[in-house]
């Protein structure tokens, strides 16, 4: 069964106007997208995706509600190049939801889960040539290290590293399974049964391998930049990383620069751009944690475009 997390909560906060131009930026299997298109009869939604998968159940989904839609196969941080070959420069909102959708955990061959056995993959576009399996077996001990440390934050990121690069002195590293299990040998065991360093290094190989910090970083401007005035942007985030960027973004957008604090007439281009609507993250209510539990770690913030 797939969950869109935190729904309602999108949809209420999106303000939608029936006649309004949306943006899903990861339309996933459109859970948050038919939503927004039942509420737009007289308006259009542009929905994004790098998977195919997702790009073609979702219209089998939305052909059913209305057809006041677009889809497009591509990374939301083309969002602004590829709204503009619409002739669209302005939207009403926009919603980004960060986390794997479930079939792309559920599905084993994709190589997401660290709890199926499949090849070392984890790409969400499989045009793209990364892959988790060429960076287990081609990157340094130093990049391995590293991207362990600043994307999974795990503690025992070096010794896992080494391991990894002993290992495949002796053999190709193919699988999942095969990487928990080398994983698992380089940490004490009461560790890995109470903190699953598995979760985190698949966590670090999978932003990587799909570049999604750098994507966020780079998706949030733009994003701001498409809104029309009174339009708002919702970000469901999935892990501190992202939370952080989101977070310094929306601080950063919201406030008077640093530089002309003070100064009794302010230029425009130095002051706030956005409002936030929340101050602190929205989470995932009790009886959405029951029926989702990867609902568990999502957060949500929201702006609005001055």
């Amino acid at each position: 069964m797939h969950y869109s997390v935190l729904k309602q909560e999108c949809i209420n906060n999106l303000n939608i106007k029936e006649n309004g131009i949306y943006v899903d930026g990861t339309i996933g299997l459109s859970g948050h997208s038919s939503e927004i298109l039942k509420k737009i009869p007289k308006g259009h939604l542009f929905g994004f995706d790098q998977d195919e998968f997702a790009i073609l159940k979702s219209n089998e989904i939305l052909s059913k509600i209305n057809n006041n839609y677009t889809l497009i196969r591509d990374n939301f941080v083309n969002m602004k190049k590829r709204l503009k070959e619409y002739g669209i420069e302005k939207v009403d909102g926009i919603l980004l939801d960060l986390g794997v959708s479930s079939p792309q955990i559920d599905n084993a061959s994709r190589g997401f889960s660290f709890m199926k056995d499949a090849t070392l993959d984890m790409r969400m576009d499989q045009r793209n040539e990364l892959t988790a399996k060429k960076i287990v077996n081609e990157y340094s001990l130093e990049e391995l290290t590293n991207i362990f440390y600043t994307f999974g934050e795990e503690k025992f990121s070096k010794p896992i590293a080494k391991n990894i690069v002993e290992y495949r002195k002796n053999k190709e590293i193919t699988s999942t399974l095969e990487l928990v299990k080398i994983i698992e040998s380089s940490v004490p065991k009461k560790y890995f049964i109470m903190s699953h360093p598995e979760r985190q290094i698949f966590q670090a190989l999978r932003i990587e391998v799909n570049g999604e910090l750098d994507v966020l970083m780079q998706i949030l401007p733009d994003a701001i930049d498409l809104l029309k005035k009174g339009g708002r942007l919702c970000v469901i985030t999935f892990h501190s990383l992202e939370d952080r960027i989101v977070k310094k973004t929306f601080k950063k957008f919201s406030k008077i620069d640093d530089i002309v604090k003070g100064l009794p007439n302010i230029p425009k281009e130095y002051k706030p751009i956005i409002k936030l609507i929340n101050n602190k993250p929205i989470l995932a209510n009790d009886e959405e944690l029951k029926e989702n539990s990867r609902s568990k770690s999502a957060k949500l913030r929201i702006i609005e475009r001055l």
